[in-house]
């Protein structure tokens, strides 16, 4: 539901941020701050100078417009009647060569140099030991480049700390790990490239002490600047980007304290691939344009290089271009991934498609104790040949510590209620999937016969049957092993064409998004077919567990229910 603009939004949103980009203007909400502490702060700011660039020119010259409004919402933001301030957090989100790393080193020096508050700690921390040991580099020589900086601040090269000399106040630059806290709180931490910490199982444990500085009565700044990640957002970058949204389109409560500044294409138009391969609509979302980036070079760059493949080409436009990777654009996908994020049937439930559908069939990717086990149904809408799509996976919790490549993004999925972690498959999972077959069955919506396919070969196979057979399901007749590699060729075709179409809907699941970005084909003679090894880490168990199900409703079953009721009546008759 729109909000009503005759209230006051809430704080910080920015419902206009995308005609602000058009314009050409800073995507923030206006906010106000202390006048004094901003002339300082930006005095200060525009007086350092590059270090790595001939003449060494001031920020005042060298840097955009656009991080001048980001230093002074978080340095001088200032509640006009508590006199409070209002920018606790500060998550930008900005493209790949935008100075930021440089811009965040000097806004480090700059609020070293304005806090008053004495042997304090501050953090500006990177990912990897190469990008914190360049944002050293640039802090430190900032300094030394002008003599009377050098009086006020004291470097310590091997420690990689500047220190403050009237305050011992030390602003600390650190590679990311589990360690970096020793149990002080900082007052100030600036986190680069956090997209990066979201493949990082502990990283969530890290940032809760951080933010621990936020509710003491000094309290602590926390300032993320990043690109867009190169892999689909996970854990802990999930969990931000996510928030971040909200706040700014008016969602994320009355009062956060996270500031969004987020230079992105909205949506639609990132899944618009006509759209952001417009090179005209490029300088959108380069705020640092002709200061530190060239559209003609960056033009080369992608004609060379980021168009070479379909894979180079996703991972050029999310760090250039700000485009976040949901379903891939990879040589080797399937090419009903194209159309899968348009086919999604908001709202659709279990339940709902129960309630929609004549004849309903389930498929099975049995899992062990390393993967995923996956169920899904399609139903054939009353009527229609239209068919929906509804699955949900569950995981032994084992698999956090088998498969830690992908574990933060299996907790993400659980938070979204797509993936549900157990103890004991047997009794819980495999245990589920025969109350849900059960009452599909009483509502009259399975075939009379191959109501469920099943991976035969697929690890745990065995127990799908168990506990369906416990649940009077007779394998012989209920079941049919449905063959994979080749012999899937017709229906991934089928499923595709129904997706272009939108004859074939789905229930909009992350989870399931993923393992059709996963899904790689391998081509043998004329037959297309989806092959786990060819997906390597990434799972596609959702995915063949619809087109098992998909294979016996291209079969154009009809309900047992209704077929019994027939009969019945024919018995009557006689």
């Amino acid at each position: 539901m729109p909000l009503d603009q005759t209230e006051p939004l809430p704080r910080f949103a920015c419902l206009d941020w995308w005609e602000k980009i058009q314009r050409g203007e800073t995507p923030i909400a206006d906010i106000p701050v202390n006048e004094e502490r901003a002339e300082q702060a930006l005095a200060f700011f525009n007086r350092l100078r590059l270090p790595d660039v001939k003449g060494n020119p001031p920020l005042s010259e060298a840097c955009g417009e656009w991080f001048r409004d980001v230093l002074v919402a978080f340095l001088a933001s200032e509640d006009p009647e508590t006199k409070e301030r209002l920018v606790w957090e500060l998550l930008c989100l900005v493209p790949k060569k935008s100075s930021k790393s440089t811009y965040s080193a000097a806004l480090g020096i700059t609020a070293l140099y304005m806090e008053e508050t004495p042997n304090g700690q501050m953090l500006l921390i990177g990912p990897s030991q190469n990008i914190s040991a360049r944002c050293f580099d640039q802090a430190q020589a900032m300094i030394r480049l002008d003599a009377d900086l050098d009086a006020i601040f004291h470097i310590t090269d091997n420690t990689k700390s500047i220190k403050r000399r009237k305050t011992g106040t030390e602003l600390q630059v650190k590679t990311f790990d589990t360690g970096i806290i020793t149990g002080e709180i900082p007052i100030l931490t600036i986190i680069d490239e956090l997209h990066e910490l979201g493949k990082k199982p502990k990283a969530l444990k890290v940032m809760q002490q951080i933010r621990g500085g936020g509710i003491t009565m000094t309290g602590g700044q926390v300032l993320f600047i990043t690109t867009q990640s190169d892999e689909r957002p996970a854990g802990i970058w999930r969990a931000e980007l996510d928030k971040a949204r909200k706040i700014r389109d008016g969602k994320g409560g009355s009062t956060p304290i996270m500031l969004p500044v987020l230079y992105e294409y909205p949506v639609k138009l990132q899944r618009d691939e006509d759209y952001w391969r417009d090179q005209r609509n490029w300088p959108l979302v380069l705020p640092n344009l002709h200061k530190s980036i060239s559209l003609p070079r960056l033009v080369a760059d992608y004609e060379n290089n980021g168009s070479s493949s379909k894979e180079a080409e996703v991972i050029w436009v999310s760090q250039h271009l700000n485009i976040e990777i949901g379903v891939g654009l990879h040589n080797d996908r399937w090419t009903g991934a194209d159309f899968w994020m348009g086919a999604e049937e908001t709202g659709l439930t279990l339940e709902g498609l129960l309630d929609r559908c004549e004849v309903v069939t389930a498929g099975n990717d049995p899992g062990g104790q390393d993967d995923l086990l996956a169920f899904s149904i399609v139903g054939r809408i009353t009527g229609t040949q239209q068919w929906l799509t509804w699955s949900k996976l569950w995981a032994d919790r084992i698999v956090l510590e088998r498969r830690k490549s992908i574990a933060s993004v299996l907790e993400d999925f659980e938070k979204a209620g797509d993936l549900t972690f157990v103890d004991d498959l047997e009794t819980e999972a495999y245990a589920e999937i025969a109350e849900i077959c059960t009452m599909i069955r009483d509502r009259g919506l399975f075939p009379k016969t191959n109501k469920i396919g099943i991976d035969g070969a697929g690890k745990g196979a065995n127990l799908a049957i168990d506990a369906l057979e416990n649940a009077e399901f007779d394998a012989a007749k209920d079941m049919e092993a449905i063959s994979q590699g080749y012999k899937l060729n017709n229906v991934t075709g089928t499923v595709a064409v129904k997706l272009k179409s939108k004859s074939f809907r789905h229930a909009g699941q992350d989870i399931m998004a993923w393992c059709v970005e996963n899904a790689r084909i391998y081509q043998r003679a004329n037959a297309e077919y989806p092959s786990k090894e060819e997906s390597g880490a990434g799972k596609i168990d959702g995915f063949m567990s619809m087109l098992n199900a998909a294979e016996l409703m291209s079969r154009h079953p009809e309900a047992e229910g209704k077929g019994s009721m027939l009969l019945d009546m024919e018995e009557v008759l006689v």
